[in-house]
């Protein structure tokens, strides 16, 4: 249980640093790539009002109109071409001055695959675009940003790698301090089953001789309805208080079991055969299909505890004449052990609780309750001669 505690913290943990990082390198990624496209645009906008060309710093100094640049050197720095085609979609004039990497005939190819996508700005490889229109056609401006881009691409993989790095820190830090963390937890914990187990072992003393001196009263003064139920009582106590430390020294032994292959089948035979008389005297109808042969690696004892506990929990919370199933099959490479009984009703918000620890569900623990009441109210009146 402790190392789940541990794994489950060292989980969250990671999960949680992994979300965070996450949204911080993608925001700081997505502005990053924003601002890449948002000056891209402004020099294509310049690009569109001067017929796909931009001026040189000199030639607007004392223009009150003058274009703004994110930088001076923008004129110079910049590579860029536009295609001006017709309302068919024929090249009226292409002008390829200013880049090298981008020949006439390619160009078309661009201008016309910017065409087809039906959009006024967008990527034509690592090409950004605007079309506009003009009087005598439509004129493609392209501006090359490939890089911008793959400044971008840098500082992605440059983040996600100083993510990584960080996260593998972290991971370290949390295996060497998550042991510190849960020290408490696990203090506490281990107090708790020695708690159990030496409260256990102190219990069953007093129940043994409670249970001893009702047999003595029984063989002086003869068997009574009190003497029943204190010896029945006796008994439950007793099985809850093995059923503790039971499990007190089942999770003591965890990781220290002793693992072989045993006959799966011939142990779950005996088992089902140890409860026929049980089922046959509580009026349930017991059906069993178990394929012979069947081996298992694993703890026999442990196994053989867990089949009894559903065998038993069958006949006690299954009504007079219900029927019981246990069905071992092998499924594929897996074994396959189901043990069936049917219930009058079941919450369907107590389903995922029926496998806790001494867990028992409303409608059986007033029954129970309703039961005793019955009862002791019975013996009240046959006392007092009601």
């Amino acid at each position: 249980m402790i190392k789940k505690l541990r794994i489950k913290l060292i989980l969250v943990s990671m999960l949680s640093l992994l979300v965070v990082l996450l949204a911080i390198v993608g925001s700081i990624n997505l502005l990053n790539v924003h601002r890449m496209i948002g000056e891209a645009d402004g020099v294509l906008d310049i690009l569109a009002e001067n017929d796909g060309r931009l001026p040189m710093q000199e030639e607007f100094t004392n223009l009150e109109d003058s274009p703004e640049y994110a930088s001076p050197e923008v004129p110079y720095e910049s590579r860029y071409f536009f295609v001006l085609l017709d309302e068919d979609e024929g090249v009226i004039a292409t002008n390829i001055e200013r880049i090298a990497a981008v020949d006439q005939e390619t160009a078309v190819e661009y201008a016309q695959a910017a065409l087809d996508s039906g959009k006024e700005r967008g990527f034509v490889g690592e090409y950004r675009y605007t079309v506009q229109e003009e009087d005598d056609g439509v004129r493609i401006s392209f501006l090359d940003c490939g890089r911008r881009i793959g400044m971008c691409r840098t500082f992605a993989l440059n983040s996600l790698w100083i993510s990584l790095l960080g996260m593998l820190a972290v991971f370290l830090l949390m295996m060497l301090a998550s042991g510190r963390i849960i020290k408490p937890v696990s203090d506490s914990y281990e107090k708790q089953k020695q708690f159990i187990t030496d409260a256990g072992h102190e219990i069953k003393t007093p129940l043994a001789i409670i249970d001893a001196d009702a047999g003595l009263i029984e063989m002086e003064s003869g068997s009574s309805e009190w003497l029943q139920d204190i010896q029945t009582q006796v008994r439950r106590l007793t099985g809850l208080t093995n059923d503790l430390i039971y499990l007190a020294r089942t999770e003591e032994a965890q990781g220290r079991q002793e693992m072989l292959d045993f006959p799966l089948s011939d142990m779950v035979e005996e088992q089902v055969r140890s409860f026929q008389a049980l089922a046959i005297q509580n009026n349930r109808q017991f059906i069993s299909h178990i394929q012979p042969m069947l081996t298992l690696h694993g703890d026999e004892k442990m196994i053989g505890q867990l089949v009894s506990i559903l065998l038993d929990n069958a006949i006690k919370y299954s009504d007079a004449g219900d029927e019981i199933r246990v069905m071992l099959e092998k499924q594929g490479r897996a074994v396959h052990l189901s043990v069936f009984n049917t219930v009058e009703s079941i919450n369907q918000q107590e389903l995922g609780h029926l496998f806790d620890r001494f867990y028992r569900t409303d409608r059986s623990a007033q029954f129970q309750n309703r039961r005793l009441w019955h009862r002791a109210v019975d013996r009240q009146r046959g006392h007092s001669g009601a």
